[in-house]
């Protein structure tokens, strides 16, 4: 299957409008792909705390809509990274859509862990607690989101959801590109599994973006990666690799999971 990441710039002189005529225009070009990723709060800008209220969007929203007719237009799954979702009760949430070649919203996955501590995310958006897989025609895509990397249990539960691949959204520091790259590569392979990791690149909120997204193999090999320019990264996978990597290491068949805690002396 042929897979595309599509690095956006983000850059604070954009206005989420231009932002998404943009990244539908690169998506509608991708025909003949089978899956496509765009970078985490790419409309609203990640950094840009201050825009969030407005620009909040319910899942029928204009960038939903946008990337669903992208999506159909080029034939192609779409991961449109992620929105910033209003819930009915008011509640922003960090949220993942996935459609399918049709257009239709296959997959939503709220945020789990909300990067900030005492600010940001943490603090303006509430978090999501559920495991999100989806069956596609080329295998079983998981669901997670830029700081979700530096969290393993997450990415166990999507293994034992059945995903062959994690698509990653991200709007990731430039100050920590090296955990970036660790973390990509460390992800796929513990779970063997191809990653799609797809990070902004520009600077908002005053917030310099890392890019370098990346396409990591099972076995933890890189086979490519961009720079620090808006570009597209298209890569071919033969998805049987994960089945094959699974077989021939089987660490995934040792794990231990009745490991209990240390009693007091």
């Amino acid at each position: 299957m042929r897979a595309s990441l599509v690095q956006l710039s983000v850059d604070a002189s954009d206005t989420a409008d231009e932002r998404r005529r943009r990244a539908a225009s690169l998506v509608r070009a991708r025909t003949g792909d089978d899956l496509v990723v765009l970078p985490e709060l790419w409309a609203a800008g990640a950094w840009s705390y201050d825009r969030w209220e407005h620009e909040a969007e319910g899942l029928d929203g204009p960038t939903a809509q946008a990337m669903s007719a992208a999506a159909r237009r080029a034939g192609v799954w779409l991961h449109a990274g992620s929105i910033v979702e209003r819930d009915a009760d008011g509640t922003l949430y960090n949220t993942a859509l996935l459609f399918d070649r049709h257009g239709d919203l296959r997959g939503r996955y709220r945020k789990i862990h909300r990067y900030g501590f005492d600010t940001g995310e943490a603090t303006l958006m509430g978090g999501g607690d559920d495991i999100v897989t989806v069956p596609t025609d080329f295998g079983v895509v998981g669901l997670a989101i830029c700081y979700d990397l530096r969290f393993p249990e997450l990415f166990r539960g999507l293994l034992d959801a059945g995903a062959e691949l994690v698509a990653v959204p991200a709007a990731w520091p430039a100050a920590r590109l090296s955990h970036w790259r660790l973390l990509t590569r460390t992800r796929a392979l513990e779970e063997q599994v191809f990653l799609l990791a797809c990070c902004a690149t520009g600077t908002h909120g005053g917030m310099e973006q890392a890019g370098h997204s990346a396409v990591v193999d099972p076995w933890g090999t890189v086979l490519g990666e961009t720079r620090t320019a808006q570009e597209t990264l298209t890569v071919d996978l033969d998805m049987s690799e994960v089945p094959r990597i699974r077989a021939e290491l089987p660490v995934l068949r040792d794990r231990v999971l009745t490991i209990k805690a240390p009693t007091s002396p």
